[in-house]
């Protein structure tokens, strides 16, 4: 048997400018962080040849090819093991449409799980980039590369995507004491609204595909990145809430379903009571809002926004791992 677990994210900056519609053309940027939520993934080994995925449902089929999730199903063929194992996971979070990156996350903690169970170690390098080509080239998701990464290597880090296919992967350094304020004025609400992640990015990869506005719009969210890198390595955290209000400012242009009446009221609410900054997570269109506002300012934006349910967060170092080895004697 054995057991990965992998952190959710937060996306701070640069988000859209993974896409290869972007990237391709020209280096993206994004600045995300893992936190302390996370999906488990359990793979035992079966009496019998068949294969058990249990996820919302259960699937118990004679070979690989039968498997209706596609996600197992490729991670699978990818890995070499096509019989005799049963897969289930376990989620912190609701894994459809909250923002946090779920979809890329079990990904990786799926294919890390299966290389160590077929005795091999995968680096976080290996587990992104497969990742990637699982989601994006086999099953066709709409998708960018953020997730995928920042759940393989976790920490705060600054991840540059290149038009060559290659992906820098750097840590965001700052001193512990600017780490933790960042940590503590951050406030993460659950809206209770979920939404189609592929939706919004088919539309946000066909507008950057085809408007030029699109492309200028996300080469400023780059800049963002950048920008907010440097605060943070200057350690000017009020700096932070500006430039993630800029962003969010600029990425509810970028696609229809990102933004709607209610999350513009809540937003602004917010920013009422004492936030600095913020942003609707992932693809947008629901999920989890982040705001972030100094700490004495909190009870009074929970009070503003008493509908959304506050789920506290730490930061997570480490990204992948395996937690649990049982070897058969």
């Amino acid at each position: 048997m054995i057991i990965s677990r992998t952190p959710l994210r937060i996306s701070f900056a640069g988000g859209g400018s993974d896409l290869a519609a972007f990237y391709r053309h020209e280096p993206g940027a994004v600045v995300s962080v893992s936190i302390d939520k996370y999906i488990y993934i359990n793979a035992n080994a079966k009496f019998d040849h068949q294969i058990r995925a249990s996820y919302s449902v259960t699937e118990i089929v004679n070979s690989v090819e039968e498997l209706q999730h596609e996600l197992i199903r490729e991670a699978l063929k990818l890995t070499g093991r096509d019989q005799s194992i049963e897969i289930t996971s376990i989620s912190d979070i609701p894994s459809q449409g909250t923002g946090l990156g779920s979809s890329s996350t079990y990904t990786v903690g799926l294919l890390n799980a299966l290389h160590a169970f077929c005795g091999r170690f995968a680096s976080a390098e290996r587990l992104a980039r497969e990742a990637c080509y699982i989601e994006i080239e086999r099953c066709g998701a709409p998708i960018g590369k953020q997730d995928q990464y920042i759940a393989a290597y976790g920490g705060l880090q600054f991840i540059q995507f290149n038009p060559d296919e290659t992906v820098f992967v750097d840590p965001v350094i700052c001193s512990a004491t600017t780490r933790a304020t960042l940590q503590n004025r951050l406030l993460m609400l659950y809206t209770g609204q979920t939404r189609q992640t592929a939706t919004v990015l088919t539309e946000q990869r066909s507008k950057t595909e085809q408007d030029a506005r699109q492309r200028e719009n996300l080469r400023r969210l780059v800049r963002l990145a950048h920008d907010l890198r440097a605060v943070l390595v200057a350690n000017d955290v009020d700096a932070f809430g500006e430039i993630l209000h800029e962003g969010w400012m600029l990425k509810r242009q970028l696609a229809s379903g990102i933004s709607n009446d209610r999350i513009d009221a809540w937003y602004e609410r917010g920013r009422a009571a004492g936030a600095m900054g913020g942003k609707i997570l992932g693809a947008g269109g629901g999920g989890f809002l982040l705001l972030y506002a100094p700490v004495e300012r909190h009870a009074a934006i929970l009070a503003a926004l008493p509908e959304l349910r506050c789920v506290p967060i730490r930061f997570e170092p480490q990204g992948s791992k395996i937690i649990y080895v049982e070897e058969e004697l």
